[in-house]
């Protein structure tokens, strides 16, 4: 699900170094380990989501779907905002898989945005669902990002029907593997759901 366009290209070369805390000049503290590709350790993840109408569990009511994913980051580049604040992003591609049938169900756009000087990380994203999210909080090896009252946009169909109320990340990078928990808000079927997603990631390349 994932406004913050960078229309950069860095090298390849350059995504390699960014494994370095200082990538082609930029510095990315904690997010410098993610550059390249993670995939799904063997038992995957869990996705918990409403169930659509006509489904076996029933409309609106909790379906969980055992997933596997591959997560692609690169770096984008640098932005200062209003002259004062700036950020370094790094690009990410995720794409995530039913494991009953190996069908992709989510696909995600955006960047993880770094401020060094005020110790902020931010998650800007989409889905192909005509919706977007805007999640921060304090940069770290853990870290918990959030959305605030203005940091999500949908479209009018999704505003009325199946509507985006918050989202919550949180974000361990302190060993080996990359592992995220996440929960995102939701207000269908004419009442509230909470859509839960967690997984743990090894470096594939």
């Amino acid at each position: 699900m994932r406004k913050f366009i960078l229309l950069f290209a860095i090298a390849t070369s350059v995504a390699a170094q960014a494994k370095e805390p200082n990538a082609g000049g930029m510095d990315f503290g904690p997010l410098a380990k993610l550059a390249g590709t993670w995939k799904s350790v063997e038992t995957g993840g869990v996705d918990v989501a409403p169930a659509q109408a006509k489904s076996a569990a029933g409309k609106g009511q909790p379906a969980a779907s055992p997933f596997y994913e591959v997560l692609t980051f690169e770096p984008a580049a640098d932005a200062t905002n209003v002259s004062e604040q700036y950020l370094v992003a790094m690009y990410y591609k995720q794409e995530v898989f039913r494991k009953s049938d190996n069908k992709k169900f989510h696909d995600q756009r955006g960047y993880l945005i770094y401020d060094k000087q005020n110790q902020m990380v931010y998650n800007s994203f989409c889905v192909p669902r005509a919706v977007c999210v805007v999640a921060e909080g304090k940069a770290g090896n853990k870290m918990t990002l959030k959305s605030s009252s203005g940091g999500i946009a949908e479209s009018a169909y999704m505003a009325k029907n199946g509507k985006t109320t918050a989202f919550s990340m949180t974000l361990d990078l302190s060993g080996d593997d990359l592992k995220y928990s996440q929960q995102t808000g939701l207000n269908i079927y004419n009442k509230s759901f909470e859509h839960v997603d967690a997984d743990t990631l090894v470096r594939a390349k």
